[in-house]
């Protein structure tokens, strides 16, 4: 499975490496929206886990661009920022799943497709 890691902090990215499953025998990594909606481009992964905050392009406006060009990509927004009301912001842009920051656990259940509640974290 090839997944692309979209978000600003180098160390957080190596966080999210470690809940990966097994199965994620590709990984791309970025820092930024721009480059993310390039990266899914070329590589066109299986699933793409996108941070909110990143300079140059957002997480919102990257997964716009991305399911503008290819409506069957499969988005995870994750980030700290859990009001419903960006929560909503996400999935109406594309995202097909949404986990916060400190509930990475539900990434294996998610990309391998066991996840129950159909958005990652409760809404």
């Amino acid at each position: 499975m090839k997944v692309l890691i979209a978000d600003d902090n180098r160390e957080f990215r190596r966080l999210v490496r470690d809940y990966l499953p097994a199965a994620c025998d590709e990984i791309i990594e970025c820092d930024n929206g721009k480059k993310a909606v390039e990266l899914y481009s070329r590589y066109q992964p299986n699933w793409v886990l996108m941070d909110w905050e990143m300079p140059e392009m957002d997480g919102v406006s990257a997964i716009r661009q991305i399911i503008s060009q290819y409506p069957q990509a499969r988005i995870c927004m994750i980030t700290a920022f859990d009001e419903k009301e960006l929560r909503g912001e996400a999935i109406r842009a594309g995202a097909s799943k949404f986990v916060l920051k400190d509930n990475l656990f539900e990434l294996e259940s998610i990309l391998t497709g066991q996840s129950s509640t159909g958005l990652g974290a409760s809404p």
